[in-house]
């Protein structure tokens, strides 16, 4: 019985010395455990464009379909924001109002797009709430 106490009580003390080593370390180096911060930021390049290249460019690009029926081309930042035949669809700030996030989900007059995409006819909501922000941050070429 004393033995088994004895065991308890080193392994309680050496639990104890870990904790305390592991609160030392966290002290000096604070940034040592903390993930890295991400920004809220939404980035042309980094989050738009790729989406814009799996889901829409094969429709949206020179010679293409949707192209040839809009003259909206989503292979660069300048062919988003030159627009359709029709107009402008991005604008910048505003991602109420822009055709662009209204096609996404179906508020310009029951089109939605990408057309054909899936069983419900549209982008993954984390896509579609990307691209809102981008909009709605002023849609930067960054």
């Amino acid at each position: 019985m004393k033995i088994g106490m004895w065991i308890s009580g080193t392994l309680l003390l050496a639990l104890t010395f870990s904790v305390m080593a592991m609160d030392q370390q966290a002290e000096a180096n604070p940034l040592a455990n903390s993930k890295p911060q991400e920004t809220d930021e939404i980035s042309f390049k980094r989050d738009v464009r790729p989406i814009l290249h799996d889901y829409c460019v094969s429709c949206h690009s020179h010679g293409e379909r949707g192209y040839l029926k809009s003259g909206l081309d989503l292979t660069s930042y300048q062919g988003v924001m030159k627009g359709t035949v029709y107009g402008k669809v991005v604008i910048p700030g505003n991602s109420e109002d822009s055709t662009f996030t209204k096609l996404l989900t179906g508020t310009n007059k029951g089109l939605k797009m990408p057309m054909g995409l899936n069983g419900s006819g549209t982008l993954e909501r984390k896509y579609i709430l990307t691209l809102r922000k981008w909009v709605k941050q002023g849609a930067k070429d960054n």
